[in-house]
């Protein structure tokens, strides 16, 4: 089981995904008369709320040339729980025909159900800039925002994935300290419900299905009395295809059996 490397990069579609849906937030600021003074859009960044506080608070003047400004959107990974309630029939398997070769298909059992816990951060200088961003956040998320993931581009799965807006938090850093930099921060978690694959194998076609018949009671030496058998119409059609099927029934008094090594009988 283990031993074979696969990697279809889905928890990092998930992450990416996730981020995307916050990366054209723009906020704006007005003068006492209500005239737009400034337009900008808030940078994403992947990476814990304390990280980016750090190095305000070693930097208050931001004269270094390292780029981290407030506002500021930042998010990480949580947690990765499995979730039993979503759990499919495990025998069951996908299946397509392979593009280089019509005669396999690639095929892949179903997926296993998982939770990735989202943290987001929004961080501000000062309120009104946090609530921009929180507002225009929090009204697609009732309480979920669904997203379409190419989970497995090979196998042409593509599948929604719900996100689901669990709590929002909110915290002012500042301590009254003038020498302090404020920051006030709104915590939103989120969870993505998405699934997991594993290896794609490679299966024959099968072409023709066979099935012998035996009415005589013997456990030595059996004889056959009915074989039925089943191939596609036409015969040439490939798995994905639209086809039929051609049903035979031959009757036997020959007592020979199929061989499927020769594939005679004998």
């Amino acid at each position: 089981m283990l031993g074979q490397q696969f990697y279809h990069e889905t928890m990092r579609k998930v992450v990416v995904a996730f981020g995307t849906i916050f990366n054209n937030i723009n906020i704006v600021r007005k003068n006492n008369s209500g005239t737009i003074i400034q337009k900008m859009k808030v940078p994403l960044a992947y990476g814990p709320a304390q990280k980016f506080l750090t190095r305000l608070d070693n930097d208050p003047s931001l004269k270094n040339k390292v780029a981290v400004t407030l506002p500021r959107i930042g998010f990480e990974i949580a947690n990765l729980a499995y979730d039993p309630v979503r759990k499919l029939n495990r025998v069951q398997k996908f299946k397509k025909v392979k593009s280089s070769d019509t005669n396999k298909l690639d095929v892949q059992y179903m997926p296993v159900p998982y939770n990735l816990d989202f943290t987001l951060y929004v961080m501000a200088k000062n309120s009104d800039d946090a609530l921009q961003i929180v507002e225009q956040i929090l009204p697609y998320f009732q309480p979920d925002y669904t997203i379409t993931i190419n989970d497995m581009a090979d196998m042409g799965i593509k599948r929604d994935v719900p996100i689901i807006l669990s709590s929002v938090s909110y915290e002012d850093s500042y301590q009254g300290n003038f020498e302090e930099r404020r920051a006030i921060i709104y915590t939103l978690t989120f969870t993505a419900k998405f699934y997991l694959y594993g290896p794609v194998t490679s299966d024959k076609v099968i072409r023709t299905v066979q099935v012998d018949q035996y009415t005589d009671s013997k456990v030595n030496a059996p004889s056959r009395e009915q074989r039925y058998t089943v191939t596609p119409n036409p015969a040439s059609a490939d798995a994905d295809d639209d086809f039929g099927f051609n049903e035979t029934s031959s009757f036997f008094e020959d007592s020979k059996n199929f061989d499927p090594v020769s594939g005679t009988d004998k």
